[in-house]
Protein backbone atom coordinates (compact mmCIF):
# COMPACT_ATOMS: atom_id res chain seq x y z
CA UNK A 1 0.00 0.00 0.00
CA UNK A 2 1.59 2.98 -1.02
CA UNK A 3 1.18 6.35 0.57
CA UNK A 4 1.02 10.08 -1.15
CA UNK A 5 4.42 11.88 -0.33
CA UNK A 6 3.75 14.49 2.45
CA UNK A 7 2.93 18.11 1.29
CA UNK A 8 5.28 21.05 2.94
CA UNK A 9 2.80 23.29 4.51
CA UNK A 10 3.59 26.62 3.06
CA UNK A 11 2.99 24.66 -0.43
CA UNK A 12 0.06 23.10 0.27
CA UNK A 13 -3.44 24.68 -1.45
CA UNK A 14 -6.52 25.09 1.03
CA UNK A 15 -8.48 26.32 -1.52
CA UNK A 16 -8.72 29.19 -0.06
CA UNK A 17 -7.95 31.25 -3.51
CA UNK A 18 -10.22 33.22 -6.25
CA UNK A 19 -11.49 30.80 -8.82
CA UNK A 20 -8.96 30.29 -11.60
CA UNK A 21 -5.78 31.70 -9.52
CA UNK A 22 -3.41 29.54 -9.32
CA UNK A 23 -2.45 28.36 -5.53
CA UNK A 24 0.74 30.15 -5.24
CA UNK A 25 -0.96 33.59 -6.48
CA UNK A 26 -0.32 35.08 -2.54
CA UNK A 27 3.19 33.55 -1.96
CA UNK A 28 4.55 35.47 -5.72
CA UNK A 29 4.05 38.66 -4.15
CA UNK A 30 0.19 39.37 -4.82
CA UNK A 31 -2.21 40.02 -2.04
CA UNK A 32 -5.55 39.11 -0.94
CA UNK A 33 -8.02 42.52 -0.48
CA UNK A 34 -8.58 41.53 3.13
CA UNK A 35 -4.90 41.63 3.73
CA UNK A 36 -4.08 44.65 2.10
CA UNK A 37 -7.06 46.09 4.06
CA UNK A 38 -5.89 44.70 6.68
CA UNK A 39 -2.34 46.04 6.31
CA UNK A 40 -3.95 49.74 5.95
CA UNK A 41 -6.01 49.42 9.27
CA UNK A 42 -3.39 48.12 11.44
CA UNK A 43 -1.37 52.07 11.18
CA UNK A 44 -4.56 54.10 10.64
CA UNK A 45 -5.71 52.03 13.81
CA UNK A 46 -2.77 52.93 15.68
CA UNK A 47 -3.14 56.62 14.45
CA UNK A 48 -6.85 56.74 15.93
CA UNK A 49 -5.51 55.09 19.52
CA UNK A 50 -2.95 57.90 19.51
CA UNK A 51 -5.58 60.13 18.83
CA UNK A 52 -7.80 59.06 21.68
CA UNK A 53 -5.39 58.91 24.20
CA UNK A 54 -3.96 62.45 23.24
CA UNK A 55 -7.49 64.12 23.28
CA UNK A 56 -8.16 62.40 26.76
CA UNK A 57 -4.78 63.31 28.11
CA UNK A 58 -5.03 66.83 27.19
CA UNK A 59 -9.06 67.33 28.29
CA UNK A 60 -7.69 65.54 31.90
CA UNK A 61 -6.41 68.64 32.67
CA UNK A 62 -2.90 67.35 34.26
CA UNK A 63 -0.71 69.90 32.14
CA UNK A 64 -1.67 72.72 30.94
CA UNK A 65 -2.91 73.39 27.12
CA UNK A 66 0.66 74.96 26.50
CA UNK A 67 2.56 72.34 27.39
CA UNK A 68 0.00 69.29 26.14
CA UNK A 69 -2.69 71.40 23.57
CA UNK A 70 -5.52 69.63 22.10
CA UNK A 71 -5.10 67.79 18.66
CA UNK A 72 -7.74 70.09 17.58
CA UNK A 73 -5.72 73.68 18.28
CA UNK A 74 -2.84 71.49 16.26
CA UNK A 75 -4.56 71.22 13.57
CA UNK A 76 -5.48 75.19 13.95
CA UNK A 77 -1.89 75.92 13.97
CA UNK A 78 -1.32 73.49 11.15
CA UNK A 79 -4.04 75.15 9.25
CA UNK A 80 -2.97 78.86 9.92
CA UNK A 81 1.09 78.02 9.25
CA UNK A 82 -0.18 76.84 5.77
CA UNK A 83 -2.39 79.71 4.59
CA UNK A 84 -2.84 83.66 4.81
CA UNK A 85 -4.43 84.21 7.94
CA UNK A 86 -5.36 87.72 9.40
CA UNK A 87 -3.11 89.04 6.59
CA UNK A 88 -0.16 87.23 8.22
CA UNK A 89 1.70 84.59 5.86
CA UNK A 90 2.25 80.98 7.32
CA UNK A 91 4.75 81.25 9.72
CA UNK A 92 7.05 84.51 9.42
CA UNK A 93 6.27 85.54 6.37
CA UNK A 94 6.75 81.71 5.06
CA UNK A 95 4.23 78.60 4.33
CA UNK A 96 4.49 75.46 6.37
CA UNK A 97 5.86 73.63 3.06
CA UNK A 98 7.82 76.32 1.90
CA UNK A 99 9.92 75.94 5.02
CA UNK A 100 10.11 72.02 4.74
CA UNK A 101 10.97 72.58 0.97
CA UNK A 102 14.23 74.69 2.48
CA UNK A 103 15.12 72.31 4.91
CA UNK A 104 14.55 69.15 2.51
CA UNK A 105 17.25 71.31 0.13
CA UNK A 106 19.58 71.57 2.94
CA UNK A 107 19.61 68.02 3.40
CA UNK A 108 19.76 66.74 0.40
CA UNK A 109 22.92 69.07 -0.41
CA UNK A 110 24.29 67.87 2.82
CA UNK A 111 23.72 64.34 3.06
CA UNK A 112 24.27 63.89 -0.24
CA UNK A 113 27.67 65.62 0.03
CA UNK A 114 28.05 63.47 3.33
CA UNK A 115 26.91 59.87 1.37
CA UNK A 116 28.68 60.66 -1.96
CA UNK A 117 32.12 61.02 0.25
CA UNK A 118 31.37 58.13 2.49
CA UNK A 119 30.73 55.57 -0.46
CA UNK A 120 34.33 56.64 -2.15
CA UNK A 121 36.24 56.12 0.75
CA UNK A 122 34.37 53.46 2.33
CA UNK A 123 35.43 51.60 -1.41
CA UNK A 124 38.70 52.39 -0.94
CA UNK A 125 38.98 51.16 3.27
CA UNK A 126 37.06 48.23 2.44
CA UNK A 127 39.84 47.30 -0.69
CA UNK A 128 43.33 48.72 1.16
CA UNK A 129 43.72 47.42 4.29
CA UNK A 130 46.53 50.05 5.44
CA UNK A 131 43.77 52.77 4.11
CA UNK A 132 41.10 51.31 6.69
CA UNK A 133 43.76 51.10 9.57
CA UNK A 134 44.47 54.85 8.79
CA UNK A 135 40.78 56.09 9.26
CA UNK A 136 39.03 53.59 10.65
CA UNK A 137 39.55 55.30 14.36
CA UNK A 138 38.45 58.98 13.19
CA UNK A 139 35.64 57.94 11.15
CA UNK A 140 34.39 55.80 14.87
CA UNK A 141 35.91 59.00 16.93
CA UNK A 142 33.45 61.15 13.78
CA UNK A 143 30.34 58.38 14.53
CA UNK A 144 30.57 59.17 18.16
CA UNK A 145 29.66 63.09 18.40
CA UNK A 146 26.57 64.63 18.74
CA UNK A 147 26.32 67.48 16.49
CA UNK A 148 26.18 70.18 18.76
CA UNK A 149 29.30 69.33 19.73
CA UNK A 150 30.85 70.43 16.38
CA UNK A 151 27.99 72.63 15.02
CA UNK A 152 29.71 75.79 17.24
CA UNK A 153 32.88 75.92 15.66
CA UNK A 154 31.62 75.32 12.44
CA UNK A 155 30.08 78.73 12.86
CA UNK A 156 33.04 80.20 13.97
CA UNK A 157 34.94 78.96 10.75
CA UNK A 158 32.35 79.02 8.28
CA UNK A 159 29.88 81.99 9.47
CA UNK A 160 26.19 81.87 10.34
CA UNK A 161 24.47 81.45 6.47
CA UNK A 162 24.22 78.43 4.43
CA UNK A 163 27.50 76.70 4.96
CA UNK A 164 27.38 75.61 8.39
CA UNK A 165 24.36 73.83 7.56
CA UNK A 166 24.90 71.69 4.99
CA UNK A 167 28.67 71.07 6.28
CA UNK A 168 26.82 69.71 9.58
CA UNK A 169 24.20 67.33 7.52
CA UNK A 170 27.30 66.37 5.64
CA UNK A 171 29.59 65.54 8.51
CA UNK A 172 26.21 63.80 10.47
CA UNK A 173 25.41 61.66 7.20
CA UNK A 174 29.28 60.62 6.38
CA UNK A 175 29.91 58.09 9.00
CA UNK A 176 27.22 55.91 8.50
CA UNK A 177 27.88 55.25 4.95
CA UNK A 178 31.14 54.74 5.33
CA UNK A 179 31.34 51.96 7.80
CA UNK A 180 28.11 49.59 5.76
CA UNK A 181 30.35 50.59 2.73
CA UNK A 182 33.77 49.31 4.25
CA UNK A 183 31.78 46.13 6.24
CA UNK A 184 29.76 45.36 3.09
CA UNK A 185 33.05 45.32 0.92
CA UNK A 186 35.49 43.60 3.62
CA UNK A 187 32.41 41.35 3.19
CA UNK A 188 32.60 40.21 -0.06
CA UNK A 189 33.28 36.32 -0.79
CA UNK A 190 36.82 35.49 -1.54
CA UNK A 191 35.78 33.21 -3.90
CA UNK A 192 34.24 35.72 -5.82
CA UNK A 193 36.55 38.32 -6.43
CA UNK A 194 39.64 35.20 -7.41
CA UNK A 195 37.11 33.84 -9.50
CA UNK A 196 37.22 37.39 -11.52
CA UNK A 197 40.73 37.73 -11.43
CA UNK A 198 40.64 33.73 -12.85
CA UNK A 199 39.15 35.41 -15.54
CA UNK A 200 40.80 37.90 -16.41
CA UNK A 201 39.03 41.05 -15.01
CA UNK A 202 41.11 44.18 -14.12
CA UNK A 203 41.48 45.64 -10.91
CA UNK A 204 38.61 48.37 -11.76
CA UNK A 205 36.37 45.36 -13.06
CA UNK A 206 36.51 43.71 -10.26
CA UNK A 207 35.08 46.39 -8.42
CA UNK A 208 32.98 47.33 -10.90
CA UNK A 209 31.38 44.00 -11.47
CA UNK A 210 31.70 42.08 -8.13
CA UNK A 211 32.27 44.43 -5.54
CA UNK A 212 29.82 46.59 -6.39
CA UNK A 213 26.63 44.62 -6.34
CA UNK A 214 27.67 42.47 -3.48
CA UNK A 215 27.81 45.53 -1.85
CA UNK A 216 24.79 47.82 -2.95
CA UNK A 217 22.48 46.29 -0.75
CA UNK A 218 24.51 46.81 2.69
CA UNK A 219 25.53 50.63 1.05
CA UNK A 220 21.88 51.51 0.76
CA UNK A 221 21.24 50.39 4.63
CA UNK A 222 23.99 52.65 4.91
CA UNK A 223 22.44 55.31 3.47
CA UNK A 224 19.02 55.19 4.65
CA UNK A 225 20.82 55.61 8.24
CA UNK A 226 22.35 58.42 6.53
CA UNK A 227 19.29 59.90 5.87
CA UNK A 228 17.91 59.57 9.23
CA UNK A 229 21.20 61.08 11.09
CA UNK A 230 20.98 63.70 8.75
CA UNK A 231 17.08 64.33 9.68
CA UNK A 232 17.88 63.75 13.62
CA UNK A 233 20.33 66.58 12.98
CA UNK A 234 18.02 69.10 11.49
CA UNK A 235 17.00 71.34 14.13
CA UNK A 236 20.52 71.00 15.24
CA UNK A 237 21.88 72.58 11.68
CA UNK A 238 18.75 75.08 12.01
CA UNK A 239 19.61 76.50 15.30
CA UNK A 240 21.53 79.97 14.02
CA UNK A 241 19.79 81.68 10.87
CA UNK A 242 16.86 78.78 10.57
CA UNK A 243 14.26 80.82 9.45
CA UNK A 244 13.06 80.04 6.82
CA UNK A 245 13.47 75.88 7.49
CA UNK A 246 11.59 73.82 9.15
CA UNK A 247 13.58 73.16 12.06
CA UNK A 248 14.35 77.07 12.66
CA UNK A 249 10.24 77.23 12.68
CA UNK A 250 10.39 74.99 15.70
CA UNK A 251 12.76 76.23 17.43
CA UNK A 252 11.77 79.72 17.31
CA UNK A 253 8.11 78.38 18.11
CA UNK A 254 9.53 76.74 21.22
CA UNK A 255 11.37 80.11 22.17
CA UNK A 256 7.74 81.49 22.66
CA UNK A 257 6.34 78.41 23.93
CA UNK A 258 3.84 77.85 20.99
CA UNK A 259 3.53 74.45 21.59
CA UNK A 260 1.00 73.57 18.67
CA UNK A 261 3.44 75.30 15.82
CA UNK A 262 6.25 73.31 17.25
CA UNK A 263 4.22 69.56 17.55
CA UNK A 264 2.93 70.75 13.66
CA UNK A 265 7.40 70.76 12.95
CA UNK A 266 7.56 68.03 14.10
CA UNK A 267 4.92 66.09 12.49
CA UNK A 268 6.08 67.52 9.28
CA UNK A 269 9.42 66.71 9.66
CA UNK A 270 8.81 62.70 10.55
CA UNK A 271 5.79 62.52 7.87
CA UNK A 272 8.48 63.83 5.61
CA UNK A 273 11.20 61.34 6.86
CA UNK A 274 8.84 58.30 6.45
CA UNK A 275 7.97 59.65 3.02
CA UNK A 276 11.92 59.75 2.24
CA UNK A 277 12.86 56.36 3.69
CA UNK A 278 9.58 54.68 1.40
CA UNK A 279 11.17 56.55 -1.66
CA UNK A 280 14.97 55.15 -0.58
CA UNK A 281 13.07 51.45 -0.23
CA UNK A 282 11.58 51.91 -3.65
CA UNK A 283 15.09 53.10 -4.82
CA UNK A 284 16.56 50.18 -3.14
CA UNK A 285 14.12 47.11 -4.68
CA UNK A 286 14.85 49.11 -8.20
CA UNK A 287 18.20 49.18 -8.71
CA UNK A 288 19.07 46.10 -5.87
CA UNK A 289 16.37 43.42 -7.11
CA UNK A 290 18.51 40.61 -5.66
CA UNK A 291 18.36 41.63 -1.99
CA UNK A 292 17.04 38.78 0.15
CA UNK A 293 17.49 36.05 -2.59
CA UNK A 294 19.82 33.62 -2.55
Amino acid sequence: MSTAPAVPENLRDDGDHADGEPPGAVRSGRLRPAAVARRLALPFGSLLLFLVVWQAVAAGGAWSETLVPPPAKVWDAFVNVSTTHDGVRGYNGTYLVEHLGISLRRIAFGAGIGIASGVVLGLVMGTIGWVRSLFEPWVTFLRTLPPLAYFSLLIVWLGINEEPKITLLAVAAFPPVVVATTTAVVAVPRQLLEAARALGASGRDVIRDVVLPSALPEIFTGVRLAVGVAYSSLVAAELVNGLPGIGGMVKDAANYNNTPVVLVGIAAIGVSGLVIDGLLLWIERTVVPWRGHA
